[in-house]
């Protein structure tokens, strides 16, 4: 009966209900947007420390859905929504938007996109180059985009067994040593943790078959997004779903150290975002900025009337220091 419950629960939390009210009944593709400046008073302490936020709008038709959140660079931002559609653009610190665009993802072979054919939900962009990496969380597969996000470069599919399209990839990130870590949302059915993959190259493109591990989440919700840090280290951030309020993020990291083939992986909780900030965070960055590191959070309005696309700006401040290669004790 609980889990009857909790899925009807995330049923109407992250999809709007038939009939329900929605954002844009008529279609607009104008290539603009606003950053609307959020009033909150920063809690004083803590390891995540409010910066500023914003409450991104437009009237284009599929801006929104935001579950995947990239800093290119200085006030800069790309976002890969769930409805198959990315989004550019730049934020100045008054919280002006310029070069707004907002596209489609290609498909393969130009065929018409379903949802579940671009259902976007984790990525990661390279400094150099600038292309991207994006998980598709229904069809189990990883796509290369070019720098101009126009084309797909490279595909391929998760390795059987393949997780369930509404339970698959939700986190990915890329370590400095050039090994992509994928968090699954819920997959694995093992009493052992959520399943995650190691892919030691690049997961979009043939190779080595990736090792498979377990992540628990102790408590904390389902993974929505992965950050690396500037020590090594990878910033998770968890859903947690009720009723008061609705949406619960827990902020954690965990050592990639501890990530080998058929280990459970713990991590330890620095944070979470102020309950009047609430609202479905799924997509996040970590960006170091005059020595200091900030990690930014994007929220899935699911093109509902009742929820907002947020991006929020923490620093991070005191994270704890990495355990000593001797310790036997588990992170919590």
């Amino acid at each position: 009966m609980r889990r009857l419950l909790l899925a009807a629960l995330i049923f109407v939390a992250l999809g709007p209900m038939p009939g329900a009210v929605m954002r844009f009944p008529e279609t607009n593709l104008t290539q603009s947007a606003a950053a609307r400046p959020l009033r909150f008073a920063p809690e004083e302490g803590g390891m995540m420390r409010f910066v500023r936020g914003w409450h991104l709008v437009s009237p284009h038709s599929r801006f929104g859905g935001f579950s995947a959140l990239a800093r290119v660079g200085p006030g800069r931002f790309q976002l890969a929504g769930d409805n198959g559609y990315w989004t550019r653009l730049a934020l100045d610190s008054h919280g002006g938007v310029s070069d707004a665009e907002i596209r489609p993802l290609p498909t393969p072979d130009g065929r018409p996109a379903r949802k579940s054919m671009v259902d976007a939900e984790a990525m990661f962009v390279d400094p150099v180059s600038g292309k991207s990496w994006i998980a598709l969380e229904g069809i189990n597969q990883i796509w290369r985009l070019g720098a101009g996000l126009a084309a797909i470069e490279a595909r391929r599919k998760l390795p059987r067994p393949h997780w369930p399209a509404n339970r698959g990839p939700e986190a990915m990130v890329r370590l400095a040593d050039g090994r992509t870590i994928i968090f699954s949302e819920d997959a694995g059915d093992d009493p052992r943790g959520r399943e995650g993959l190691i892919y030691r190259g690049d997961p979009a493109a043939p190779g080595p078959a990736p090792i498979r591990f377990f992540y628990a989440s102790d408590g904390r919700g389902l993974v929505s997004d992965a950050a690396p840090l500037p020590d090594g280290r990878i910033l998770l951030v968890h859903r947690r779903l009720g009723f008061d309020p609705m949406f619960t993020t827990i902020v954690a990291i965990v050592d990639p150290a501890e990530i080998k083939e058929n280990a459970v992986v713990r991590a330890r909780t620095i944070g979470r975002v102020p309950r009047p900030l609430a609202e479905n965070y799924e997509g996040a960055a970590v960006s170091v900025e005059g020595g200091r590191s900030f990690l930014w959070l994007v929220a899935d309005n699911n093109f509902n009337v009742w929820q907002r696309s947020l991006l929020l700006q923490f620093e991070l401040v005191d994270l704890p220091p990495k355990r000593r290669p001797d310790s036997k004790k588990a992170a919590r």
